[in-house]
């Protein structure tokens, strides 16, 4: 509970909006850490297999795997973002004006995700 009298499940400002951010917070977080493993066994090959580094390397330059990068990004923005708005949320004193952090938060990972997009 926060510091008034209503349980947090049943908070009047609770919307569907909020739900969902707090869904996308959650799944691109879950989607982060199953990526992590991944990434550091393929900078751990870089240190020790070269030849199996230069395979990755071209491999990872196939269409599917820049679209895959694509996702990375924006699910970071979001995971990002969303993290940021709940930082607003708990520090800051509720304000009508937090209903827009949600649209700000999207707006940042589209954004960041664009912008990686026209980078490729």
């Amino acid at each position: 509970m926060r510091g008034n009298s209503v349980p947090a499940r049943h908070h009047p400002n609770r919307g569907r909006q909020a739900y969902l951010a707090f869904i996308v917070h959650r799944l691109s977080g879950f989607a982060l850490a199953l990526f992590l493993p991944v990434h550091f066994w393929a900078l751990g090959r870089a240190l020790t297999a070269e030849a199996e580094l230069e395979g990755f390397l071209r491999w990872s330059d196939s269409p599917s795997v820049k679209a895959a990068e694509w996702v990375l990004v924006l699910l970071l923005a979001a995971h990002a973002g969303g993290g940021i708005r709940l930082l607003a949320l708990e520090f800051l004193a509720w304000r009508e004006w937090h209903r827009s952090l949600l649209a700000v938060a999207a707006a940042f990972s589209v954004v960041v995700g664009l912008a990686f997009a026209l980078a490729l």
